[in-house]
C-alpha cells in the first residue's frame, strides 16, 4: 500500500525545517524546573511509542478520565460522551484504524503493566476504572508493534499502559475541589506518609465525583474512587503494592445517524421526561444506565542483581455491575391461557430460562392482554416499528407500530413495560514474571530477557427482566424479576510466554524474539443448556527490531511484530461449532527517526499493518424493533481483514525556558481487504475503515513562568466515514482546549502550597460527531465545558 506522496513529503519537511530552526537555538541545558515538568515523549526502542507529557495532563480537567490525556499523541483519537468522560458506553479509542468501541476491542490496555481484563462494555474495564487523574504519572502508548512483554488479549493495534504515580518522599495532605458546567463537581483528598520504616512510603486517596449529562442535563454520572499505594525500596529489592476500588453509575448517551445529527446536533434522541407511553419511554435517559464496581490489587517485586533483573507480580481483579434498558413491552414467558390475567404482572412469579412466547404492551385493568385496533396511526418515535438494529435505515412495520400506540387501545387500557438488567461479573487471578540477563559478548553488550503471564479468569453474565411497577408514572420496577432469561459463566485460562535477545555493538542494537499464547475459554450454562469450549492458541509470534544511534542526537529504528487477539467469549453465546474459528492476528511494521536535543525533540514514523482473520458476527435474520431479547441467532466467522499504512510525526520545540510548542500530525490510510463482511454485507475492497480519520493535526502551546502557567491546544480531525459502505461522510472538526493556572509554594509548617487551575474544553463550542460504532451511528461531541480546580497542600 502506497502513501500519498504529498502528505508524506509535508510531514518530513515539517520535521526537517523544525530541526534546522532548533539548531539555531542555544544549546544551554534546560533548567531544573523544566526537566521536572516535561516528560520525554518517546523512549529509545525499536518500535513506535510515545509518552504523555505533564502539559498534556494539565490541559485536562481533574474531573476528566485518564483516557483523555493521550488524545494529543500522534495516531491516537479518544472520544468520550462528555468532557468529563462520564459514560463508558459512548467511549471509543482509535489507533491506526484499530478501535475500542461497543463492538470492537482491538487495542491492548494495561495499568502499571497489569492487564485490565478486557475493554468491552459487557464486563470489561478500561483504565479509567483503576486510576484517578490526580494519581496518574504518565501513559505509555505503543502504537503497532509494541513491546514484546505487553500483556493483553486485545493488542492487535498496540497497547496503552497507564502508570500510577508513586508516593511522595515527604509527608503531605492534599485537598482538591473541582466545579464545572452541567453541575459537575469532584472532591479529592490524598495523604502521603513520606518516607518511614527503612525506605517505605505510601499514599491513600479518596475521591467522589458527579455531574449531569451535557445534553439537557436529564442524566447523571457518579463515581467514588479509593486508591492505596505502598513502596518499600531496599538495596536490591523493591516491593510495590497497589489497591484501587471504583464504584460508578452512569446514564448513557446514544448514537445518532448522520441525518439526525444534521437535523439537530444538540440532541441524541434520548428523552428527559417520562411520558407514560412505553414506546417513547424506552428512550428515557435515566433508564439507559451503566453500573460498575471494580477492585484491583497487585503486589510487585523487583530485584536488581547487577547484571540480572527479575520482577514478579501477583494480582486480583473483581468486577461487578449491570447495564440497564427499558423495553417497551412485557416478554410473555408463561402460557396463561386465553382469557386469564398475565402472570408476569404478579410479583413473585419468576421464570428461569426458556424462551419468550411473544410480548404484549397494553393490558386491561384485569391484567389480560389487549389486541390493538387498526383504524389508528402508529407512533414513529423513537424506533417506530423498525425491523433491524439500525433505526436509521430500517423498514417500517406498521403492525408493530400499532401495537405500541396508546391510541390503538381502549381509553382504560393500562400500559406495561419492562426494566431489563444485564448483570456482569468477573474475577481474575494472575501472575507475571520477567527476567533479563546482561553481559559482554563479542565486543558488545547482550541482553537476554523473557517472561510469562498466567491468568485464571471467570466472567459471569445473567439477564433479569423486571416489571415496571406502573408505566404511567415512572420507571421504578419490581425488585423481583418476572424472568431470568439466562445465566452463564465463561472461565478462561491464559498462559503466555516470550523470549527476546538484544545485542548492541557500536551504533547498532538488534532485537529478535517471539511470544506464544495458550488461551482456552469455556461456556457453562447454569440453566442446563449445552456447554462449549473454544481454544485460541497462537503460533510462535515473531518480534524483531533494529536501532541505529546515528549521532548523539539522531536515532533510526525499525520494528516488526505479529500481534494477536484471543477469541472472545462472546463467540460462545451462539450455538455454532467454534472449531473452525481462528484468532485474529495483525502484522505490524514500523520504521522511523527520533531526534533529541536540549531545545528540540522530534519523531517521525512510517508504518504498515495487515490485519487478518477478522472475527465478525453475521446475523441469521432480523426482528421488529430493537433486539432487547437478543434473539438474532447468527454465527461468528473469520471474514476479510484491514490494511493500513501511514505516517506519524511529533515535534516539541522549547522556545525558551518558559515557552514550549508541541505539534503532531497523523496520516492514516486504513482500508478493507477483499472479502470483508460487516453484518450481512460484503464490503468492497479498498473502502476506508469507518470511524478512522485519514488526517489528524495537533498544535499545543504551553507557557510557564514562576507561579503562573497557561496553555492552548487544538486538535483537527479529518473527515471520516460513518459506515463501512462509505456512503455517509462525517465532516472534519476542530476542538480547542485552554487552561490557566497559578501556584503558590507557601512553605509553611501547616499550609504548604496551593494551586488554582481553570480548564475550558471545546473552547469554540464546535458541533461534531465524536466516536463512531456499529457502522451506522456516532455520538455527538460534548459542548463547551468549563471547570475550575482548587488544590491545597498541608
Amino acid at each position: 500500500m502506497l502513501f500519498k506522496k504529498k502528505h508524506l513529503c509535508a510531514a518530513i519537511l515539517s520535521v526537517l525545517s523544525a530541526s534546522v530552526a532548533a539548531q539555531t537555538e542555544t544549546n544551554e541545558t534546560k533548567n531544573e524546573q523544566m526537566l521536572e515538568e516535561m516528560v520525554v515523549l518517546s523512549k529509545k526502542t525499536s518500535f513506535a511509542n510515545n509518552n504523555t507529557a505533564e502539559t498534556m495532563i494539565d490541559q485536562q480537567s481533574t474531573m476528566t478520565s485518564v483516557l483523555a490525556v493521550v488524545d494529543n499523541l500522534p495516531g491516537v483519537l479518544i472520544s468520550e460522551g462528555d468532557a468529563f468522560g462520564g459514560d463508558d458506553w459512548s467511549t471509543t479509542i482509535s489507533i491506526r484504524g484499530f478501535q475500542v468501541s461497543l463492538d470492537e476491542q482491538q487495542i491492548g490496555m494495561t495499568v502499571d503493566g497489569i492487564p485490565n481484563g478486557g475493554s468491552n462494555y459487557g464486563g470489561g474495564s478500561k483504565a479509567n476504572r483503576f486510576i484517578d487523574t490526580e494519581n496518574l504519572s504518565t501513559v505509555e502508548v505503543s502504537q503497532g508493534t509494541a513491546d514484546i512483554a505487553s500483556r493483553s488479549h486485545e493488542a492487535l493495534g498496540g497497547t496503552l499502559n497507564f502508570i500510577s504515580n508513586d508516593p511522595q518522599d515527604d509527608e503531605r495532605m492534599r485537598f482538591s475541589i473541582s466545579q464545572g458546567d452541567h453541575q459537575g463537581q469532584k472532591l479529592f483528598v490524598r495523604y502521603d506518609t513520606g518516607a518511614f520504616a527503612n525506605g517505605t512510603k505510601a499514599y491513600i486517596s479518596l475521591s467522589s465525583a458527579d455531574g449531569k449529562s451535557w445534553i439537557d442535563e436529564s442524566g447523571e454520572s457518579t463515581r467514588d474512587h479509593l486508591a492505596l499505594k505502598v513502596i518499600n525500596s531496599g538495596e536490591k529489592l523493591t516491593v510495590t503494592g497497589y489497591l484501587s476500588y471504583d464504584d460508578t453509575e452512569e446514564d448513557n448517551y446514544q448514537r445518532v445517524s448522520l441525518a439526525e445529527f444534521e437535523q439537530n446536533p444538540e440532541w441524541d434522541r434520548l428523552t428527559g421526561e417520562w411520558t407514560g407511553i412505553p414506546m417513547i419511554d424506552q428512550s428515557y435517559r435515566r433508564g439507559w444506565s451503566t453500573l460498575r464496581e471494580n477492585t484491583l490489587g497487585y503486589v510487585k517485586l523487583d530485584w536488581d542483581l547487577d547484571s540480572v533483573q527479575i520482577n514478579g507480580t501477583a494480582y486480583y481483579h473483581h468486577n461487578s455491575g449491570r447495564g440497564d434498558w427499558v423495553p417497551q413491552y412485557i416478554a410473555d414467558v408463561t402460557d396463561d391461557g386465553a382469557g386469564n390475567p398475565e402472570s408476569e404482572l404478579t410479583s413473585g412469579n419468576t421464570v428461569y430460562g426458556g424462551a419468550s412466547l411473544g410480548s404484549y404492551t397494553y393490558v386491561s385493568r384485569d391484567g389480560m392482554q389487549l389486541t390493538p385496533g387498526t383504524d389508528c396511526a402508529s407512533l414513529s418515535f423513537p424506533y417506530g416499528g423498525t425491523s433491524n438494529d439500525d433505526p436509521s435505515t430500517a423498514d417500517v412495520d406498521e403492525s408493530s407500530g400499532l401495537a405500541q400506540d396508546p391510541a390503538c387501545f381502549p381509553a382504560d387500557a393500562v400500559p406495561v413495560g419492562s426494566y431489563r438488567h444485564t448483570h456482569y461479573g468477573m474475577d481474575r487471578y494472575g501472575l507475571t514474571a520477567d527476567g533479563s540477563w546482561t553481559q559482554s559478548l563479542a565486543g558488545g553488550e547482550n541482553t537476554l530477557r523473557g517472561g510469562i503471564w498466567y491468568e485464571d479468569r471467570n466472567r459471569e453474565e445473567f439477564r433479569n427482566w423486571h416489571k415496571v411497577l406502573d408505566s404511567r408514572v415512572g420507571y421504578h420496577y419490581d425488585a423481583t424479576p418476572y424472568w431470568v432469561q439466562y445465566d452463564r459463566e465463561y472461565p478462561t485460562d491464559t498462559f503466555m510466554y516470550y523470549i527476546e535477545d538484544s545485542f548492541t555493538a557500536g551504533i547498532a542494537t538488534v532485537r529478535l524474539g517471539g511470544k506464544q499464547w495458550f488461551v482456552e475459554t469455556t461456556r457453562n450454562d447454569k440453566f442446563g443448556g449445552p456447554d462449549a469450549t473454544v481454544n485460541s492458541d497462537s503460533d510462535l509470534l515473531p518480534h524483531a527490531g533494529v536501532q541505529l544511534q546515528l549521532t548523539d542526537n539522531l536515532e533510526a529504528f525499525s520494528g516488526y511484530a505479529e500481534n494477536y487477539a484471543a477469541i472472545k467469549d462472546a463467540v460462545l453465546e451462539t450455538n455454532q461449532d467454534s472449531d473452525s474459528i481462528r484468532a485474529e492476528t495483525a502484522e505490524n511494521f514500523d520504521i522511523g527517526l527520533r531526534y533529541t536535543s536540549s531545545r528540540f525533540d522530534a519523531t517521525i514514523t512510517l508504518y504498515s499493518t495487515d490485519f487478518k482473520d477478522r472475527l465478525t458476527y453475521i446475523p441469521a435474520g432480523g426482528v421488529d424493533g430493537v433486539d432487547y431479547l437478543g434473539e438474532l441467532d447468527g454465527v461468528y466467522t473469520n471474514v476479510g481483514g484491514i490494511e493500513s499504512s501511514g505516517a506519524e510525526v511529533s515535534a516539541t520545540v522549547y522556545v525558551n525556558d518558559n515557552f514550549k510548542v508541541y505539534s503532531s500530525y497523523t496520516y492514516n490510510d486504513a482500508t478493507y481487504k477483499d472479502g470483508f463482511v460487516f453484518g450481512s454485507a460484503v464490503i468492497p475492497e479498498g473502502n476506508t475503515v469507518f470511524g478512522s480519520a485519514e488526517e489528524m493535526f495537533v498544535l499545543s502551546l504551553d507557557w510557564q513562568k514562576g507561579n503562573y502557567g497557561a496553555g492552548f491546544s487544538n486538535k483537527y480531525v479529518g473527515a471520516r466515514w460513518m459506515d463501512p459502505q462509505n456512503t455517509q461522510r462525517i465532516d472534519a472538526y476542530n476542538v480547542a482546549d485552554v487552561y490557566a493556572a497559578v501556584t503558590a509554594d507557601l512553605g509553611g509548617d501547616v499550609f504548604k502550597g496551593m494551586e488554582i487551575r481553570m480548564v475550558v474544553n471545546n473552547l469554540f463550542d464546535e458541533q461534531y460527531i465524536g466516536g463512531v460504532a456499529g457502522g451506522w451511528g456516532g455520538w455527538i461531541g460534548a459542548d463547551r465545558t468549563a471547570s475550575v480546580n482548587l488544590t491545597l497542600d498541608f
